[in-house]
């Protein structure tokens, strides 16, 4: 993976590290920060009205402050009520303290450890991590750009939350693209820095600039791998939107993406990379996103709990459903559910698509973080082309060459030259 995002309204559900998207703290901790999200009427329902969001009460965890900073993500969270509230059971607001403290231990949770929390280095709310590596590697790649802590050295902090809240309230595509960008403006800077201190004697303005240029476009190599199209010209038109109504949807949309932009510029603008912040560029980075990302996806220990729990004996499993059975009921039908986002895999970006295909992006059981793998269809020979389907490669024919018209081609794989003659 070379830029992946969890989506804003998964950070309800699920805490995960901000880099490689393994869940962190404890079984607990997980449990009792999505029913205090839930007491307070936060939810990831797509179905709510969007609001700002401040942050709690400190007072709700008086007794262990250092689980305040990772109960929400300030503006990443939406205030709703969610729609199958009236189906869950609520705790005791003690109880869903002495989860999120560790003063509450769940029968057999150990089973189930998870790695601690560590703070982002420059303290905001928004990134937690793992590990020390990986809260560093983040922090060298993308974050320190676009960290909103007081710590992170960033004199435009106040454009960052108005560049995160904009993503938020309308799509946060915008925030894997700002990633990329950031990537590679920092890249470039490490490049540059490299640059000066092998040729420290080179004064030639034309030189220097026309090495900053190249240098640019190294730093760029990475992202340019994923194939790109305008986002407001490959963007599928939604089905409540008449084909008549096409043109005046995609404006709508550059404009939407305009707005967001110019929210980027005046939080992270560099002159020297300037050519990053064009209207265009912006475009073909969010429509590499659309066209080449894979889901996100990573399983819930806490779903692997209660089918743990589930699948004792007895009596082991009647003693212990004396405390999680309660807990189930306060979490209703939601209890299982995954960290979901956004992920772009330059390896993946580069196979061709085909409605046969040998081979296909595939997740593994075991894989607790947000990485993936290719797996083989079929004996694949050398030299031979490995291949992928970008949709539901089962559907009928004209459905699927419907569906591949906004990748910008027309299949022409031996499964639809047979179907379409």
């Amino acid at each position: 993976m070379l830029v992946g995002s969890q989506h804003s309204s998964n950070k309800v559900d699920c805490l995960v590290c901000s880099y490689c998207f393994r869940f962190i703290g404890s079984i607990e901790l997980q449990i009792g920060r999505k029913l205090y999200l839930q007491d307070l009427g936060i939810s990831s329902s797509k179905e709510c009205v969007l609001e700002t969001y401040s942050q709690p009460s400190k007072q709700c965890c008086a007794d262990d402050s250092s689980n305040e900073d990772f109960m929400t993500d300030n503006d990443d969270l939406v205030a709703c009520t969610s729609s199958s509230q009236n189906d869950k059971i609520p705790l005791p607001k003690e109880v869903i303290q002495s989860l999120m403290n560790g003063n509450l231990v769940l029968p057999y949770s150990k089973q189930f450890s998870l790695p601690t929390v560590v703070s982002c280095p420059g303290g905001c709310g928004e990134a937690y991590y793992c590990s020390e590596s990986c809260a560093k590697v983040d922090w060298e790649l993308f974050h320190s750009l676009l960290c909103t802590g007081e710590r992170s050295g960033s004199s435009c902090r106040e454009a960052l939350v108005k560049f995160i809240q904009h993503a938020n309230e309308t799509n946060d595509i915008f925030i894997p693209a700002a990633k990329a960008i950031s990537f590679t403006i920092l890249k470039y800077k490490k490049l540059k820095a490299a640059k000066l201190e092998g040729k420290e004697q080179c004064t030639n303005p034309n030189t220097l600039e026309d090495s900053s240029f190249s240098m640019l476009l190294e730093a760029w190599r990475p992202i340019s791998m994923g194939y790109k199209r305008r986002w407001w010209d490959c963007i599928a038109l939604p089905d409540d939107v008449d084909y008549s109504d096409e043109a005046s949807f995609r404006m709508q949309i550059r404009e939407l993406a305009f707005m967001s932009l110019q929210l980027l510029k005046e939080s992270i603008f560099d002159k020297e990379c300037a050519p990053l912040f064009s209207l265009e560029i912006y475009g073909h980075i969010i429509g590499m996103f659309e066209l080449n990302n894979l889901d996100l996806v990573v399983a819930s220990p806490v779903e692997d709990y209660f089918l743990y729990i589930d699948d004792l004996p007895y009596p082991e499993k009647e003693e212990a459903e004396k405390i999680t059975r309660q807990i189930l009921d306060a979490l209703g039908d939601d209890y299982s559910v995954c960290c979901q986002g956004t992920a772009f895999f330059p390896m993946q970006s580069c196979m061709n698509h085909s409605c046969h295909p040998n081979a296909k992006a595939f997740k593994r059981e075991e894989d607790r973080d947000g990485q993936a793998i290719i797996i083989a269809l079929q004996s694949i020979s050398k030299g031979d082309e490995i291949t992928i389907s970008y949709i539901d490669e089962d559907l009928p024919f004209e459905e699927r060459q419907a569906l591949l018209a906004d990748y910008g081609f027309k299949c022409r794989c031996p499964k639809c030259t047979g179907e379409g003659d």
